[in-house]
């Protein structure tokens, strides 16, 4: 492909800031053109992210020609991760703008929230085609900027403006991290181009100086950008806008600290501290979220510690080395998420045609038995796909936590008077998982292959977060197992009472950042 129709991506942006400005000149309701511009252009994002694919497909990937000077610029690099991105926030930004054509009819800012819809969405595209560093950066914050805006649409309402002020606060951080973290790659490395810093960086025997702090310093602006503990309190709280920006959230957005650390996993590999605190506060925030989740009343917030809990585990994953695997999980969860939210509305009709579990506890025969056919699957399965005792010793962790979760689901099923036929299909899907996991697995392997590096060989730390990490779910899948038949004790009620709270860290970081006394700040 050559560098000058590699540079045919970036229509998909500036489509959709054409169609911002006429949502600007509009901003009242039901702006028709406005609305059938913001369309258009969603379609037309989706559909050169499906001829990117193809182009990469066939030409395989390439940095377009650079739109500036002195490293400076606009400049696109295509590749399997970008593609993957590019196709995900199209497909999802023109299922959101569709839906809040429909959601908005008649609001009174109609216009004004389509073109902070657009802008946002041409920043995200921005982000994940960004060829040179000061792209990245540039679209890193206009992504927060034009979320603020979504943000505070309901700016009366004092939880979204705190939630607004929060979010602004904290993307701060991630901002000055990502700009102090990026100056030092491109000095070291010598250059803005993305491309050339990754090949540098997978070609050098270790870190060059101030590398290895470069790459902490990404990690956690990864992790700020992505709500991870104790940074995590804004997402819950943003539920407060309307409900396609929580879908829009899952559209390169609450993801955007993954892909960041996706895109520079060779440099990322050459650090094994930014590695291990990816992997320490990730793991915890899955699991925190994971236990705050489940004593949450409203459906929104209980999807939104869902996320925190998700995108903990997704970090998790890059903290281990499995580059891929993450990316796989950023795709899957994103079109999961977008979907629970858009369709929100609904979950009574759900809730009711939904199997919900005896609370008797299974006993320990059945526990033991469910474990046994969690691990006779995986074993089994994983033997097919080619899975031996000498894999990496982080695929094997995250195949216990896998076992964990297949163990809590038929232990569920075996629990109380279930017939045999539920055990039955619920056996079935457990095979399925398996499967699912393996076929997935080996498939995003391949596809990814050359644009992540392999899992690096684990240090003594490494293996003990490893180890941490397995112990740690186990523990909370026995928590999920028999917590249900011990919901009335008084030590499960307040224990679900100061749960249902986040164990208030979230109060504590408001004082901590002055977040209630501080006015809305406006993004810059």
């Amino acid at each position: 492909m050559s560098p000058i129709v590699a540079l045919v991506p970036l229509a998909a942006p500036a489509l959709l800031v054409a169609a911002a400005l006429l949502a600007y000149a509009s901003p009242g309701p039901r702006p028709r053109r406005a609305l059938a511009a913001a369309q258009g252009a969603a379609l037309a994002a989706l559909a050169l992210a499906v001829a990117a694919a193809v182009g990469l497909l066939l030409a395989g990937p390439a940095t377009s020609a650079l739109i500036g000077a002195g490293g400076i610029g606009l400049s696109v690099r295509l590749d399997a991760l970008s593609a993957t991105l590019f196709a995900l926030v199209g497909f999802l930004g023109a299922i959101v703008v569709a839906y809040s054509r429909r959601y908005l009819d008649g609001e009174a800012r109609q216009g004004a929230f389509t073109g902070h819809l657009c802008l946002t969405l041409a920043a995200v595209l921005l982000l994940v085609l960004s060829g040179n560093l000061v792209q990245l950066v540039a679209a890193w914050i206009a992504t927060s900027a034009a979320l603020h805006r979504l943000l505070l649409f309901y700016g009366e309402r004092p939880k979204a403006a705190l939630a607004a002020r929060k979010k602004f606060l904290t993307a701060r951080l991630a901002d000055a991290t990502l700009i102090v973290a990026a100056v030092v790659i491109g000095v070291q490395f010598g250059t803005t181009d993305i491309a050339t810093i990754l090949e540098r960086a997978a070609a050098a025997d270790g870190a060059p100086a101030g590398v290895g702090l470069a790459a902490v310093l990404v990690a956690v602006a990864a992790l700020v950008k992505s709500a991870q503990f104790p940074a995590h309190g804004w997402l819950p709280e943003v539920m407060e806008t309307p409900t396609p920006v929580s879908a829009l959230l899952h559209a390169g957005i609450i993801n955007a600290g993954g892909f960041l650390v996706i895109r520079f996993a060779d440099v990322m590999v050459l650090s094994a501290a930014s590695l291990h605190i990816l992997a320490l506060v990730g793991g915890f925030t899955a699991l925190f979220g994971a236990a705050v989740m489940l004593t949450q009343t409203s459906v929104k917030v209980s999807l939104a510690w869902s996320t925190v809990s998700q995108m903990g585990f997704m970090l998790l994953q890059c903290g281990l080395g499995l580059f891929a695997l993450a990316l796989l999980h950023i795709v899957a969860h994103s079109l999961y998420k977008a979907h629970a939210f858009l369709s929100s509305g609904s979950v009574v009709e759900i809730a009711r045609a939904s199997f919900v579990p005896d609370r008797t506890p299974p006993g320990l025969g059945a526990t033991l038995a469910s474990l046994a056919l969690a691990v006779a699957l995986y074993a089994g399965v994983g033997w097919t796909f080619g899975l031996s005792p000498a894999a990496a010793p982080q695929a094997l962790a995250l195949g216990a936590i896998l076992v964990m979760a297949l163990t809590l689901l038929l232990s569920q099923a075996a629990a109380g008077a279930s017939s045999g036929p539920v055990i039955g299909r619920t056996a079935a899907a457990a095979g399925a998982v398996s499967v699912a996991y393996f076929a997935l697995h080996a498939g995003a392997g391949a596809l990814y292959a050359g644009v992540v590096p392999p899992p690096p060989a684990a240090d003594a730390l490494g293996y003990a977060i490893m180890a941490l990490a397995v112990v740690s779910f186990a523990a909370v899948t026995v928590l999920q197992i028999v917590e249900p038949s011990r919901a009335t004790a008084p030590f499960w009620r307040a224990a679900r009472i100061h749960l249902a709270n986040g164990l208030y860290v979230n109060a504590a970081f408001d004082r901590l950042i002055g977040a209630l006394d501080r006015p809305a700040a406006s993004p810059k």
